[in-house]
């Protein structure tokens, strides 16, 4: 396990699934940690389940689709905890599932644009000068298994995580001698909340989508976060890691 003792992360779509997880892990490896997201109750339960003195898990409603927001919730940041060492761009939807492109409605190509392309543009964009302010960091970013490969019915996700690798490496460049490291993952399915309230048979079928058999596990996938964030990858940026159980080797 890392070491993040005083230093300061920032996770967005942070109050249930994937988010939740890394959140609590960078909280178990001594980190203050930030977490966002649209709804303010279910932001604050997410705290209490992480951190249940409540003092180093610092919930913060912000929509990652409004620009002004994130900046605003960056300077925030810097002003109450003194910096910013980290960010996790987690926050992203996938819109509706097995709709072609000509039936996809308007409105949810939108919304995935929106969250999953502009939300992590916002963050780079806003993050990364705090993250140099103070000292140096790192940035991860979540793109998916389908940020490399096609899948049908979900194009405008598909091209959303397409789009992240891409702006990852971009950004990875463009900071390589400024002392921030930027790099994406792709997960797969993975067992979180909500997928274990879906059907059996829809939950198998997922797990069978992986050449191991099974869907990962949150841990699983905030470890990778944490070492890519952590010193350990130090000659680690502008890389894409799947962590899919073999989906994308297929």
């Amino acid at each position: 396990m890392q070491d993040f003792t005083n230093k300061i992360a920032m996770v967005t779509g942070a109050s249930t699934g994937v988010g939740e997880g890394i959140a609590q892990y960078l909280y178990l490896c001594g980190a203050t940690v930030i977490i966002t997201g649209r709804h303010k109750g279910s932001l604050i339960e997410a705290a209490k389940r992480i951190d249940e003195k409540q003092q180093k898990v610092i919930p913060m409603v912000m929509d990652v689709t409004d620009a002004e927001a994130f900046k605003a919730t960056i300077n925030a940041i810097e002003k109450q905890l003194g910096g910013l060492h980290y960010l996790v761009n987690n926050a992203g939807v996938t819109g509706p599932h097995g709709v072609s492109v000509e039936d996809y409605p308007l409105e949810a190509w939108h919304e995935v644009i929106n969250t999953d392309i502009n939300g992590t543009f916002y963050g780079l964009k806003y993050g990364i000068p705090a993250i140099i302010r103070s000292g140096g960091g790192a940035v991860v970013n979540l793109s998916a298994c389908n940020g490399v490969v096609g899948i049908a019915g979900i194009a405008p996700y598909t091209a959303a995580k397409h789009a992240v690798v891409g702006l990852t490496r971009s950004t990875a460049l463009e900071y390589a001698k400024k002392g921030v490291r930027v790099n994406a993952i792709g997960p797969g399915y993975v067992e979180t909340p909500n997928i274990a309230a879906l059907p059996q048979d829809t939950q198998a079928w997922m797990a069978s989508t992986h050449p191991m058999g099974r869907m990962a596990q949150r841990g699983e996938i905030a470890k990778t976060v944490g070492f890519l964030l952590s010193e350990d990858s130090s000659f680690i940026t502008g890389a894409f890691i799947p962590i899919d159980g073999g989906y994308t080797a297929q």
